[in-house]
C-alpha cells in the first residue's frame, strides 16, 4: 500500500484527488439545483416540498449524502494543501508577475474555495443542520419552504447567498475544466467543448441557485 500512499500524497496524487471530489460535487450541484428549481412552480411549495421529502428521508440518499460530506471534507484539505505546498515551492514572490497566461479566478480559487467554505457553514445552519436534528429528535422534517420564505425576506441573507453563488460561479469555471486535466481527459480536439460546457455549467447552476432568494426576496413565489 506504500505506492498508495505516496500516490496520493504527491502533487500528481493530490491534483487528482481534487479532480475527482470535485466532479462528484457536480454531480451533486445538478441535483442540487434540479430540486431548488421546483420552487418556481405555482404551487406554493408543493413539488419542493415533495422532493425535499424524498431527499430526506430516502435511505440510499441519506448514505449518499456522508460521502458527500466527505468529499467536501477531502476536497477543502487536498485544496489547502496544495494552496500551501504551491506557496512553499516559492516563497519568494516574483518581481515582476506575468499573468497574461492565466485569469484571475484560477489565481483565486482558495480564496473563492474560503468563500464558499464559509457560504456553505451559513447554508447548512440555516436549513440542512436544523432539519436533520428535527428529524433524529422528533421523527418529522421542518417546513422547509416556509423556512426559506422567511430566511430570504432578508435582504442581509440574500446578499450572503448572491456572493456565494458568485464565487461558486468562477470557482466551478476554473475547476471543471482543471478536473479534466488533472484526469487527463482534455485533448486539442475537445478543449473547446470542456470550457464551453464548464462555463454553460457554472453560469446555469449559480443563476438558477441565486434565482431562489432573490424570487422570494422580490415576492415572485409565496
Amino acid at each position: 500500500m506504500n505506492w498508495l500512499n505516496k500516490a496520493l500524497t504527491s502533487s500528481i496524487g493530490k491534483k487528482i484527488v481534487m479532480a475527482l471530489t470535485g466532479l462528484f460535487l457536480i454531480s451533486f450541484l445538478i441535483v442540487h439545483a434540479s430540486v431548488n428549481a421546483t420552487i418556481f412552480y405555482d404551487d406554493h411549495g408543493e413539488i419542493f416540498t415533495i422532493c425535499a421529502h424524498f431527499m430526506a428521508t430516502n435511505p440510499i440518499i441519506r448514505t449518499i449524502e456522508i460521502v458527500l460530506v466527505l468529499g467536501f471534507i477531502v476536497h477543502i484539505i487536498q485544496g489547502l494543501m496544495l494552496w500551501w505546498q504551491n506557496k512553499k515551492a516559492r516563497p519568494v514572490k516574483y518581481a515582476y508577475k506575468d499573468n497574461s497566461g492565466s485569469t484571475w479566478y484560477s489565481r483565486s480559487m482558495a480564496l473563492l474555495g474560503t468563500l464558499i467554505l464559509l457560504f456553505l457553514v451559513i447554508h447548512t445552519s440555516n436549513f440542512w443542520i436544523p432539519n436533520r436534528i428535527n428529524q433524529f429528535r422528533y421523527g418529522e422534517e421542518l417546513p422547509l419552504y416556509d423556512m426559506m420564505l422567511e430566511k430570504f425576506s432578508s435582504p442581509f441573507e440574500v446578499l450572503i447567498y448572491l456572493a456565494g453563488c458568485f464565487s461558486l460561479c468562477w470557482h466551478l469555471i476554473h475547476g471543471f475544466a482543471s478536473a479534466f486535466q488533472s484526469m487527463g481527459w482534455r485533448h486539442v480536439k475537445y478543449n473547446r467543448l470542456i470550457s464551453v460546457t464548464g462555463i454553460l455549467f457554472s453560469i446555469i447552476v449559480s443563476v438558477t441557485l441565486a434565482a431562489m432568494p432573490v424570487a422570494i426576496y422580490l415576492r415572485w413565489l409565496d
